[in-house]
């Protein structure tokens, strides 16, 4: 068994150091030193939510979001796209501890382990010290039911295991969880027990993944018979040997402490809140939307509002149905700041009320006001906080705190959008009113109004993930500085990921991994002091990130004795947290290797759909470029139909304006993973060449010398110059930088040999904003291409060409591309159509071509200088491997010369 003896000292340690105030008593930490700030947020435990989630309305007979269809989304889903994937993080990178009222899993995979059997796994098991497990007389989890009607509570159908604690290693108990997974994936795993009068508060469980051991040591005085969430965590598809494992060690206790444990919880899943259709709905609207007289949302978990969550997360119907289920709209918006005042009752920040005891800090709520304007006006934003008078909180705190919080959050948001997407953004009124999320809960509390959903100039940005990366960020650093000013303590920002990053080889298999920090120029002082390194060893589809070392400098050396696939990630570091993850680069030997590959990612974009203003008619246009979501898209949910300003709003189901398909708002949209090293690596390395790899900014620095590469595969993806909203900042991502364009200028005289796939990899050259005579020339030159048309295709299919080179002789190959939305890869709606080029001396000859056109898809030239190899889609989307593999075969056979 693992040392818990001196995990838990580690843990008491650090929890000692962790906790600001004798308010903050800890909640659930993570033990490894790598996850605590001091001059972050350790110890603070902020409970936020994103607005509302889907429904049922009796009076329709149906399931229906809150809010209208518009702009490609529904705020029911469009706020998630803030508070998951970076406001979440960010606050928990910095140290805190976050709650939520609705599931934070996009997944629809939900596993359940617990003794008492029923629908759940069963694979629970214990092994018994000197104390015994043994079941508790009270109530606890069971999965029993399918779906669950009001009033009944999950954490009230079955039982529950409790031991006495014992300080003595050798004498320790354990319980252990095993989880079948349907599928492999990243999954929230939650845990819960129960809270006895002589619980423990430094109960340690660990989390065994595809990323190795995690420890947590969880206050079970607090939390009770609900689901407390430790993370996300990698798992494989199949049997998980010990996900979640629990033991009665704690040290200080003498024996005297209760450790218990009930169930576990792994994924998002579907929902399973069962509602009753009203009796009194119009006979009309029963026999036109025919249901069951119970009805499930049949929608992943994720999406519906906080009233089905609480219910199956054990919450009492006091708080998720306070309407006694007389009407879901209200309850739904009514339970969020019952729950916040639920969880933290009888703790310090509200004693003299019933509730679990987690001393909640603040708390947010994140809408999207509406609103529209007829030009392209800023809506911007608006602050909401409650101060009842000049009252107090329950615990003594005025209520007048609530002003700081929203003036701090609203300053940092609207001074970094100013400053790197709109100067012109609208800074809206801070109200103090009695808008039941900003009045109820008993904490320090902010509802924000970020921007207008339903306003064309606010979502030309609102669309874009760099811009809820920022938001997000701003919204971070107003809640640090409130909490620091309140608890009277310095604080230092989290810094920004690091930038240049780069793997050059040195000798000997030894290679070195070197990269640059990123200075935020809207908080200078949130500069990292040290880097932790996380690697990834093997297929990147079946293994995982773990940490690896930390360095106080920008370079780290490595020696491979292996032929695997190494994959590896910088996380900046300082005292207020870690940044996120960089991309990834990877690396590989391969044996006998006939040369060392280069691979370049130049896929750096991410970026909102395409879109236009033409006055009367304005909006979002994806089938000509859906834009890129980071990682994923989990607010998309259909093209917009309705491109009339005039166009008014009739009610949420004829919105006018915005007005959007709702085909894909259960579907959880890949987008740029920044992982396509590995991918382009693990086909080089089959193909029996080693590879390294650097990012694109590396490359345009000059930070690593090309010329020791007899080949660079440069991955463009759906890179193309992009303009930020109206255009008041300078475009992104471009293809080939200048600063690009000239590197390649210089590697292809000294005789390397260069292949470059992207969607846009001639027409934002050569047609495009960026295209001038420079261009035209490096296109021709150094690429062999011209620009034919784009989109080249209406398919997704691409067949053989013959040409003279006889490493290219693909004969009967045909090949699909990820032409459509799908959940496997990013999609590319307009790939390049090329012509080879016609520059003097060069042969070039396309040896691809899209199979409803003839449109050369790709294109193979020989120079007196170099070779290249210039293809229209990205090669990353071909949605066989075995065919990917084929094509990376012959092109790099094409390339390296014997």
């Amino acid at each position: 068994m693992p040392n818990f003896a001196k995990l838990l000292l580690s843990a008491i340690t650090i929890g000692i150091a962790a906790t600001a105030s004798a308010q903050n008593t800890h909640f659930v930490t993570r033990d490894e030193p790598q996850y605590h700030c001091s001059q972050g947020l350790d110890g603070n435990i902020i409970a936020l939510w994103q607005s509302h989630g889907r429904y049922f309305e009796p009076k329709t007979n149906r399931w229906e979001w809150q809010r209208a269809r518009l702009m490609q989304t529904v705020e029911d889903l469009y706020t998630q796209s803030y508070v998951l994937p970076f406001l979440v993080p960010m606050l928990e990178r910095a140290g805190a501890y976050t709650l939520l009222p609705r599931e934070r899993d996009t997944s629809t995979v939900e596993v359940i382990v617990d003794l008492d059997g029923g629908l759940a796994q069963n694979g629970y098991s214990e092994i018994n010290g000197k104390e015994k497990w043994h079941s508790a007389d009270d109530e606890g989890f069971a999965y029993i039911r399918e779906s669950y009607t009001t009033g009944q509570n999950p954490f009230a159908d079955g039982s529950y295991r409790t031991i006495q604690s014992t300080e003595k290693e050798q004498n320790a108990s354990f319980a252990t969880y095993d989880a079948n997974m349907p599928q492999a994936g990243t999954y929230a795993i939650y845990i819960s027990y129960k809270s006895l009068p002589k619980s423990s508060d430094h109960v340690i469980y660990q989390v065994n993944s595809l990323a190795g051991t995690a420890s947590f040591t969880v206050n079970q005085q607090m939390g009770s018979s609900t689901w407390v969430y430790l993370g996300h965590f990698p798992l494989a598809q199949g049997l998980n040997k010990a996900v979640v494992q629990v033991s009665n060690l704690c040290l200080g206790d003498n024996g005297k402490t209760i450790v218990t444990t009930d169930a576990i919880k792994i994924g998002g899943g579907m929902g399973n809140i069962a509602r009753h259709i009203d009796d009194n709905a119009d006979p009309e609207i029963k026999q036109a939307n025919p249901v069951s007289p119970l009805s499930i949302s049949q929608y992943p978990r994720f999406t519906e509002g906080a009233r089905y969550w609480l219910q199956w997360a054990g919450m009492p119907d006091s708080v998720y149905a306070s309407t006694e289920d007389a009407n879901d709209y209200t309850d739904d918006f009514r339970c969020r700041g019952l729950w916040v005042n639920y969880m933290a009752g009888t703790s310090s920040v509200l004693p003299n009320s019933d509730g679990l005891r987690v001393p909640i800090d603040i708390a947010f709520a994140l809408h999207t006001d509406a609103g529209i304007t007829t030009n392209d006006e800023i809506i911007g934003t608006l602050g909401i906080y409650c101060t009842e008078k000049n009252s107090k909180y329950a615990d003594g705190t005025p209520r007048s705190v609530s002003r700081a919080l929203t003036n701090n959050i609203m300053t940092n948001v609207v001074a970094d959008i100013r400053a790197l997407y709109e100067p012109q953004w609208t800074r809206r009124e801070m109200w103090d009113k009695r808008y039941n999320e900003a009045r109820v809960p008993q904490v320090p509390t902010t509802l924000l109004e970020l921007l207008s959903h339903q306003n064309f100039a606010d979502m030309r940005y609102g669309l874009d993930p760099s811009f809820r990366f920022t938001v997000s960020r701003a919204i971070y650093k107003g809640m640090l500085q409130f909490i620091a000013d309140r608890e009277k303590r310095p604080y230092i920002v989290q810094p920004l990921p690091i930038n240049s990053f780069a793997i050059t080889p040195d000798s000997n298999n030894s290679f070195t991994l070197s990269w640059c920090p990123t200075t935020d120029t809207q908080c200078p002082s949130a500069a990292p002091t040290k880097y932790y390194i996380y690697e990834r060893i093997g297929d990147p589809n079946s293994t995982a990130f773990a940490f690896r070392d930390s360095t106080i400098l920008t370079s780290y050396s490595i020696s491979i004795d292996d032929n695997l696939i190494h994959s590896f990630q910088i996380e900046a570091v300082n005292d207020g947290g870690r940044s996120f993850p960089s991309e990834t680069l990877a690396l590989a030997v391969a044996k006998n290797a006939k040369a060392i590959v280069m691979v370049v990612n130049g896929f750096t974009r991410v970026s909102a759909p395409e879109s236009f203003d033409l006055g009367e008619i304005a909006g979002f246009y994806d089938n000509i470029d859906h834009g890129v979501p980071y990682l994923y898209d989990i607010s998309y949910i259909g093209q917009q139909y309705e491109f009339r300003r005039q166009i008014p709003w009739t009610n949420d189901d004829d919105p006018g304006f915005g007005a959007s398909f709702a085909n894909y708002e259960t579907t959880v949209l890949p987008g740029n993973t920044f992982d396509f090293t590995a991918l382009h690596g693990q086909h080089i390395l089959q193909a029996g060449y080693s590879f390294v790899s650097a990012s694109v900014k590396a490359v345009e620095d000059h930070t690593i010398d090309l010329g020791s590469f007899p080949v660079i595969d440069i991955i463009l993806g759906k890179q193309r110059t992009t303009t930020i909203g109206r255009g008041a900042v300078p475009q992104r991502y471009p293809t080939f930088s200048t600063e690009l364009q000239q590197v390649l200028n210089q590697y292809a005289a000294n005789g390397g040999a260069i292949l470059a796939s992207g969607a846009y990899i001639a027409s934002d050259l050569l047609s495009g904003q960026s295209s001038n005579g420079d261009a035209k020339k490096f296109a021709s030159k150094i690429l062999g291409i011209d620009f034919r048309t784009s989109p080249a295709t209406a398919t997704d299919e691409i067949k053989a060409a013959a040409n003279p080179f006889s490493q290219l002789q693909l004969s009967n190959t045909t090949l699909t591309f990820s032409h459509e939305l799908n959940e496997l890869s990013y999609c590319v709606e307009t790939p390049d159509g090329l012509l080879p080029t016609q520059a003097a001396g060069a042969v070039s000859y396309p040896f691809l071509l899209y199979s409803d056109t003839n449109i050369a898809a790709a294109v193979a030239t020989q120079f007196t200088t170099h070779r290249a190899v210039a293809i229209g889609f990205p090669l990353e989307t071909i949605t066989q491997a075995d065919s990917r593999q084929t094509i990376f075969n012959h092109i790099l056979q094409y390339l390296i010369q014997p």
